[in-house]
């Protein structure tokens, strides 16, 4: 995202917008004496807020036709974006949403996800790759549907392409699904791993209720300390065709 100095006013309206608060230099033409804005390109995430705000009365904000590796940027950003490979707008995983017509998740299996990044943070890429390494060398199996594994060099070592590895984004998701008696060596590592990444992120852990409606993996959470929300986000099964468990 840009903003023409030219057309901007110097009103500053458009900061109390900005996800990661990246409109905050304001400058003066040292020629014209003119205030404006600037938006430093560099840590912003294009997520468009700011322009779908409307609250630019001069018009200075715009959208350049960036081109690839900086396109990530919208994609996993920009909830109005879809993915190319997925078609899921945001950050372009059906995750737990559609899982009782997908069947990703099933019984005696958890589903482990790291929300990299947030609002007033982001995350570069390099450091989801530390989580995605760390994790790939467990011998865990990264979720193919899912754009942030599209973006890996090797799925199987959790590298990243080169030239997306600088590329900013307001939040992305490594997703993987292991097997229950996995799950608390997955969390260990993950909890070690915390420690060397220049952002904030968040562990999802995803399982299908048994039969009589408990959750397998509290137990594991509990023997861990690991704090947790048992009811974050359900599934209430209203999609259809279901998908056949097996």
């Amino acid at each position: 995202m840009r903003i023409d100095k030219n057309k901007c006013a110097g009103c500053g309206q458009c900061t109390e917008f900005c996800t990661l608060g990246n409109i905050a230099a304001r400058r003066r033409d040292p020629h014209t004496g003119k205030l404006y804005y600037e938006i430093d390109e560099d840590e912003c995430v294009d997520c468009g807020v700011c322009l779908r705000a409307a609250v630019c009365s001069a018009g200075a904000l715009f959208m350049p036709q960036y081109e690839w590796p900086r396109t990530v940027r919208s994609a996993f950003s920009d909830p109005t974006v879809e993915h190319r490979e997925t078609k899921v707008p945001g950050r372009g995983t059906e995750e737990i949403k559609t899982n009782e017509v997908t069947g990703r998740i099933r019984r005696g299996f958890a589903g482990i996800s790291c929300e990299m990044g947030r609002p007033s943070v982001g995350a570069r890429f390099r450091d989801i790759e530390k989580v995605a390494v760390a994790l790939a060398g467990l011998g865990v199996e990264f979720e193919p549907n899912n754009p942030c594994t599209r973006l890996m060099a090797d799925p199987h070592t959790g590298i990243y392409k080169e030239e997306v590895r600088n590329e900013k984004v307001l939040s992305a998701i490594i997703e993987m699904i292991v097997p229950i008696e996995k799950t608390a060596e997955i969390l260990a590592a993950i909890r070690r791993v915390s420690g060397e990444v220049d952002c904030v992120f968040c562990v999802d852990l995803i399982t299908v209720l048994e039969e009589d409606n408990t959750v397998p993996t509290l137990p594991i959470l509990r023997e861990l300390n690991w704090p947790f929300r048992p009811n974050g986000k359900m599934n209430t099964g209203l999609g259809r065709p279901l998908a056949k468990e097996g």
